[in-house]
């Protein structure tokens, strides 16, 4: 059942870090099945890709069918109502505005010594999106990731989305089309994360791998981490709602179930100092499982992660949100800024009772690809910056050279790395002659 937490209880500490500690996700043993697909996919290329993709998706295609024509993905746009292709435009705009304030500059500069110094900023030259197919078929996550790797100058952008049975969701294409991605191909699972990683004969490789999957999906981002750049690997989702007892308790309630809603594993928290307040938004979210659509999922989710903790005040709730280091957190209090100022780990903060996470998801502009499983306490959502290299610059004048070089010679001379420190001092004898 849902777990109730009070800061005032003796047992406080040893349930809370039981609460920490919860596993939440359903963790099959799918690493060996993983790792033989990709060794397939590496050895036979399309043919792996092709049969593997009629193994799992009941899809059978030739080696020219695995990437969408442009025919194709124009009969399918035509689909798509006029007023969601509205809304996904209007969420592309925002997302592109917010993630091109994200783009870094380049910097160059020179000592007093002479010595010139910086960095500079490069995209990857080819990235590789995977999109889940089927039921949790998001076009807004392909805008999430689509856009901040054009917005960092990503030259060739491949999505990856299976398409089940052969079911395709048009608006999927269409995100991929309003965020300028390049090709569109028709797989899904651990072979096309292989396929990108690898290539086959009709899939170039890429070299960063980003976007959603099942335990399949992130067992193989594992494993090809190295060989290319992978964005996270991330856990069922998840928010907290630090509520000070004033907001709607039918809004809170509809938040928690929100997340509680995306999968059975989710976690809703809610924190507030206000007893009273925290069971009228309990009695809220019992009436909205009567009647919601997804209530099975939702009604697991909460049954089984979900909980509510009382504090002494908002100080305490800020505290126990910074162990937790939630993936979302909505901050339902009468001074959101200043309560924000005392959170150090969350993967995104939203400010106010009249910012739903729901507007982050969708329409917000920053990322919704967020750290969860408490990693925000050392990682951030998905950005410009995971789809840009820094390269450092260095550039020494004789009169640098002269200045520090005695400095990285007896340096070298104490880690017994002759050739290192003989480098520097043949160009400090030629000065000397």
């Amino acid at each position: 059942m849902t777990h109730f937490l009070n800061t005032a209880d003796q047992d406080f500490e040893t349930r809370f870090t039981a609460l920490l500690g919860m596993k939440r996700e359903d963790s099959p043993d799918v690493d060996a099945v993983v790792a033989d697909i990709i060794a397939d996919v590496r050895a036979r290329g399309d043919n792996a890709v092709l049969e593997l993709t009629e193994k799992f998706d009941r899809l059978s295609l030739t080696a020219q069918g695995l990437r969408f024509t442009p025919e194709e993905i124009a009969a399918e746009i035509a689909r798509v109502p006029q007023h969601e292709r509205d809304a996904l435009v209007l969420a592309a705009e925002r997302i592109r505005d917010y993630h091109a304030r994200q783009m870094p500059e380049d910097a160059f500069w020179t000592e007093d010594s002479g010595a010139k110094l910086g960095w500079r900023f490069t995209p990857v030259s080819a990235a590789g999106l995977y999109v889940p197919g089927g039921l949790a078929s998001y076009p807004s996550s392909v805008l999430m990731n689509a856009i901040p790797a054009k917005v960092a100058g990503v030259e060739r952008l491949a999505v990856a989305c299976p398409t089940p049975d052969g079911k395709v969701n048009p608006l999927v294409l269409l995100a991929c089309q309003i965020a300028g991605v390049d090709e569109i191909y028709r797989i899904g699972g651990a072979q096309a994360i292989a396929a990108f990683a690898y290539g086959t004969q009709s899939i170039p490789p890429v070299d960063k791998i980003t976007g959603p999957g099942n335990a399949f999906v992130a067992a193989a981002k594992r494993r090809v981490f190295g060989k290319v750049g992978i964005d996270m690997i991330a856990g069922p989702s998840e928010i907290l709602v630090i509520a000070d007892g004033r907001s709607d308790p039918d809004w809170i309630a509809l938040d928690l179930l929100s997340q509680a809603e995306h999968d059975a594993s989710a976690q809703s928290i809610l924190v507030t100092p206000d007893a009273e307040f925290a069971e009228k938004v309990v009695a809220a979210v019992e009436t909205h499982l009567k009647t919601l659509n997804r209530r099975e999922i939702a009604r697991a989710s909460w049954r089984d992660f979900g909980a509510v903790i009382v504090t002494q005040d908002l100080a305490q709730a800020a505290e126990l949100s910074n162990r937790i280091a939630p993936e979302h957190l909505e901050l339902c209090v009468a001074d959101p800024e200043a309560l924000s100022e005392k959170i150090t780990h969350a993967g995104a903060i939203f400010l106010g009772a009249w910012t739903p996470e729901a507007i982050g998801d969708y329409v917000g502009g920053p990322n919704h690809v967020l750290p969860t499983a408490r990693s925000a306490r050392f990682s951030s959502g998905l950005s410009v910056l995971d789809f840009l290299k820094r390269t450092t610059l260095a550039a020494m004048t004789p009169e640098a050279l002269r200045a520090i070089g005695p400095a990285a010679e007896c340096l070298a001379q104490s880690e017994s790395l002759e050739a290192h420190g003989l480098s520097v001092r043949a160009r400090l004898d030629a000065l000397n002659r």
